[in-house]
């Protein structure tokens, strides 16, 4: 009997992709990978529950190897031959970042080595630390960020890997090259100071009100033309009444059609060597909106970065 695989049936992998939790044997073109982890956060806790939940209400959109039509373009997006698996979690412990971030570097160096684009879940944005550190051997990489927040605090009370400090550890790592922060807004997000040493640094600060006003074109053209690009998305980013079920949640933020169709732009920009998700924290979500507007977010975002890879083969 053909094995029908409805939404509702089987493991709750992302999408419902193959699960392949042995990197020795993996082959893709993209791999997920969850981080559940929240050790960086501050105040409100509940990150850690994002790549589970995430994943759960992801397996309502899956397609296999069909792939997604889309209507608008009239086209197919993540279709068979593109391969795509889930490779698990990385292998965090609780309270223990110095071990957490080593797994998680190691997870994501595994994933490169092997040719394979990761898609990371987490996890608080600190998660998003390791993941850069493992990205060294394609660089040099522009870091884009979408977020409501700077992220660029150094070490509040000496605690260097926090949530709110991926950005300026990357901007000390040697292989990262330049950024653009896109969708920052709200009184008392970030510290002037913070500001200063961003724009020192030399990232492009782009705030939320100022990218609608500018629009996708000129939002990209704000960003530096690399080859390749890291993309690291908060999930306040999006407006607040899109997506409560994060630990700071701000007004002011992007529609769904706005951060993805910046998304979309952004993949025919140039290769998309990486991209996060984080900040999901489900349980400030009781309706479960917030999952999926990540789950398709994610899901949207994959299809470009690959469909533009299909289009340059097909040249």
């Amino acid at each position: 009997m053909k094995k029908i695989n409805m939404p509702i049936t089987g493991i709750c992998s992302f999408a419902k992709y193959p699960i392949c939790t042995d990197f020795e044997n993996l082959e893709a073109d993209m791999a997920i990978l969850g981080i559940p982890y929240d050790t960086g956060v501050g105040y409100l806790t509940g990150t850690r529950l994002g790549p589970r939940r995430v994943r759960e209400v992801s397996t309502h959109y899956s397609r296999g190897d069909a792939g997604f039509y889309d209507p608008e373009r009239d086209e197919v997006f993540l279709a068979a031959p593109w391969k795509i698996v889930d490779c698990g979690d990385a292998d965090v412990i609780h309270g223990n970042i110095e071990q957490s971030f080593d797994a998680i570097e190691w997870a994501v160096r595994q994933i490169v080595e092997k040719g394979t684009i990761p898609v990371v879940i987490g996890g608080d944005h600190s998660i998003s630390i390791p993941v850069a550190r493992a990205l060294d051997s394609l660089g040099p990489v522009t870091v884009v960020q979408f977020d409501a927040h700077l992220d660029w605090s150094d070490a509040p009370g000496g605690q260097r890997l926090g949530n709110g400090s991926p950005m300026r550890r990357m901007s000390e790592m040697s292989h990262i090259k330049e950024m653009a922060q896109i969708g920052l807004r709200g009184l008392g997000s970030s510290r002037k100071e913070d500001f200063d040493a961003a724009k020192e640094y030399g990232s492009v600060l782009i705030s939320a009100r100022e990218a609608k006003e500018l629009g996708v074109e000129k939002v990209m053209e704000k960003i530096p033309q690399r080859e390749r690009y890291y993309v690291t998305i908060d999930i306040d980013a999006f407006d607040i009444s899109i997506a409560t079920g994060t630990g700071s949640p701000s007004p002011g933020g992007f529609s769904f059609d706005e951060l993805n169709s910046m998304l979309e732009a952004l993949a025919q920009k140039g290769d998309i060597v990486c991209f996060d998700f984080v900040e999901v924290a489900p349980q400030y979500d009781p309706a479960g909106q917030t999952t999926r507007v990540a789950a398709m977010t994610i899901l949207n975002f994959m299809g470009h970065i690959l469909k533009r890879k299909e289009n340059m083969q097909n040249k």
